[in-house]
């Protein structure tokens, strides 16, 4: 045990994927069923968990994602997951091809108004995993399509080429795994709480609980009393940590609901479209199982706000996004949005990360876990799979994570 204890009163402050995945995989561990330990998530949104990145991300599972130290553990403890879980069922697993789609956007089958696209676009460079960044391809390119991708139109098609072999993409509804980590953890006795987290409370050099206001209640603060407190609150954690070099690149995405007769096969696009008039734009696009197609573009520098539940989304901004997916396939064209959001990815502004372990030299029993960039879907299950260890046991066992320490950051 890491703090010679038998007995863990966790706090996990953040039910996004990382803190849920944590949740079910703390209340699964050995050590942490025969002492007769709590655990206790606090979430901030009003609206319960997985209101951010982890709600309105694509889904995206790679073994080509990174750092590899993460992915090497994260991708197969996916697939245990949905194996045991029925993930196929309960948050839409399957695997996915994954391809690079060149061409030009039609006017006279784009929906939306052009707008003017947002400034200061930064990438979310999720394609850098890949050998040779966004341009790696697996397969010779090819001038025409795959013969199941039948929603994108041909005619438009410069060129595509397979960016991963079979069976190294994958995809989960984010909001529904993420809720289905929470739901499992509260079956092995997990509680959760909402609330905003104040401070965290230390003794010394350990940690001994932390301070909140439940939601609803502004100015009422309350002591929880915790041998263990974990930090996943994504972008918002520097709140908790000043000096904690995490900052928030604001993503909108749209989700588009397609006819039921509209054949849409099991692929994800990074596309380079021209001919939409705002140059060469680059959206990610995701066929999901459920019939609607995910798409989100580049990210922003827009200032966080005080609470996951005050983000603002940008209607220029998605309706830029709309305009550009549709402008080469008739099945989006014809689609229905049904969601326009936006999301803030907690990236860190020092390099490198995620930032994963224990911040001793802030206090013992402080646990770090965030930083993950556009991998936080992937490569959540790698994560808390490390942390359970750490906390359960005072070290990692499942992988290598010296170069994600706190200690590197803060």
């Amino acid at each position: 045990m890491s703090n010679g204890d038998s007995r863990r009163n966790v706090v996990i402050i953040g039910a996004g994927i990382i803190g849920c995945t944590t949740a079910y995989y703390l209340t699964r561990h050995p050590a942490f069923l025969q002492s007769k330990s709590t655990l206790t998530l606090i979430e901030a949104s009003a609206h319960g968990a997985a209101q951010g990145a982890s709600g309105k991300a694509g889904g995206l599972v790679a073994k080509w994602a990174y750092p590899k130290e993460l992915v090497n553990v994260s991708f197969n403890e996916h697939v245990k997951l949905a194996n045991e879980h029925n993930g196929k069922e309960r948050w839409d697993w399957r695997f996915v091809s994954t391809g690079s789609w060149e061409g030009r956007g039609d006017s006279e089958l784009s929906a939306g108004r052009s707008g003017t696209t947002l400034t200061r676009e930064k990438s979310l460079e999720k394609t850098l995993g890949l050998d040779g960044g966004r341009k790696a391809k697996s397969n010779r390119k090819l001038k025409g399509l795959p013969d199941d991708l039948l929603w994108v139109k041909e005619n438009l098609t410069q060129s595509y080429s397979s960016m991963a072999p079979e069976g190294a993409t994958a995809q989960v509804h984010p909001y529904l795994f993420t809720t289905s980590m929470l739901d499992l953890a509260k079956e092995k006795g997990a509680e959760f709480k909402s609330g905003s987290v104040t401070a965290i409370i230390k003794s010394g050099v350990k940690v001994t609980g932390v301070e909140y206001v439940e939601a609803g209640q502004s100015t009422k603060t309350q002591t929880l009393a915790a041998t263990d407190v974990i930090v996943c609150a994504g972008a918002w954690s520097p709140t908790l940590l000043p000096g904690l070099p995490i900052v928030g690149t604001r993503a909108h995405s749209v989700v588009i609901r397609t006819a039921p007769s509209a054949p849409i096969a099991p692929y994800v696009l990074f596309t380079e479209i021209t001919g939409t008039g705002n140059g060469v734009v680059t959206p990610e696009i995701y066929a999901r199982p459920d019939g609607t197609v995910y798409a989100c573009g580049p990210g922003d520098d827009s200032p966080l706000p005080d609470n996951v539940d005050d983000v603002v989304v940008d209607t220029v901004a998605c309706e830029s996004l709309v305009k550009n997916v549709t402008a080469i396939s008739e099945e989006l064209r014809a689609g229905t949005v049904d969601v326009r959001q936006a999301c803030f990815l907690p990236v860190s502004s020092v390099g490198g990360g995620p930032i994963v372990g224990e911040a001793t030299k802030v206090a013992k029993g402080l646990f770090i876990a965030t930083g993950h960039t556009c991998w936080g879907i992937s490569n959540a299950p790698g994560t808390a799979k490390a942390m359970a260890e750490l906390v359960m046991e005072g070290s990692i066992r499942c992988a290598d994570l010296k170069k994600l320490h706190p200690s590197k950051f803060l």
